[in-house]
């Protein structure tokens, strides 16, 4: 099987299982507005409301870059799946970890390729996007209140250590819930081969039996 060695491939596919969720979820309707209700609006600009905009997005690079980089990764991570399928059930045992390993390499340079300039382009809208966001919806005390808790260094300290902290429960996870799973992931192996298996069969081309010689007369 094809292996994608890249740091961040479990957030893509978090992010892709995230936002498939949330692309088939309906927005609720919105309400309808009271007439003695007067509508929200965010308080004019001002150069101190751009320069906490900036902050922000400042703040935020990390993870624009990381979503860039789980974009980019999606169309991968499909590919491998699917070319892994086709390489269990059709590629000689012999050649199935050459072609892997040849298959890998044109991933990896896909990535290296790619990821930058995604990245660089995410960067790039950033302002008119999420900066719009900002500038609509936010005042600019609201703004100076988010900014001050992720500059903060109790906020700091606590993203530092999200990646130990998850790591811990993984850990803990993996082991209290693998005498469940492997078992499982074990007979859907075997259930996903036996299909393949059985549609390789069918699939193939079948050759008559050559019909028995007359006899001599």
């Amino acid at each position: 099987m094809i292996n994608i060695h890249h740091p961040s491939l479990a957030l893509a596919l978090v992010l892709v299982a995230t936002g498939a969720h949330a692309q088939s979820t309906p927005a609720p309707a919105a309400p309808a507005p009271a007439a003695a209700a007067a509508p929200a609006t965010a308080a004019p600009s001002s150069p101190a409301k751009k320069e906490l905009i900036q902050r922000l997005l400042k703040l935020q690079q990390s993870g624009i870059e990381r979503l860039a980089t789980a974009m980019t990764e999606e169309p991968a991570v499909l590919l491998v799946e699917r070319a892994s399928v086709v390489i269990a059930a059709n590629v000689p045992k012999e050649r199935q970890e050459a072609l892997s390993k040849e298959m890998q390499a044109d991933v990896q340079k896909y990535l290296k390729d790619t990821v930058p300039q995604v990245r660089k382009s995410a960067q790039q809208l950033a302002p008119s996007t999420i900066g719009a966001v900002l500038e609509n919806k936010f005042s600019e005390e609201e703004l100076r209140q988010v900014v001050a808790v992720m500059e903060s260094p109790a906020y700091a300290k606590y993203q530092q250590l999200s990646g130990e902290m998850q790591q811990a429960l993984q850990a803990k996870l993996v082991g209290d819930t693998r005498a469940t799973v492997e078992p499982r992931v074990q007979a859907l192996e075997k259930t996903l081969g036996d299909r393949l298996r059985v549609a390789t069969q069918a699939s193939a081309p079948t050759t008559k039996p050559a019909a028995p010689a007359k006899p001599a007369k």
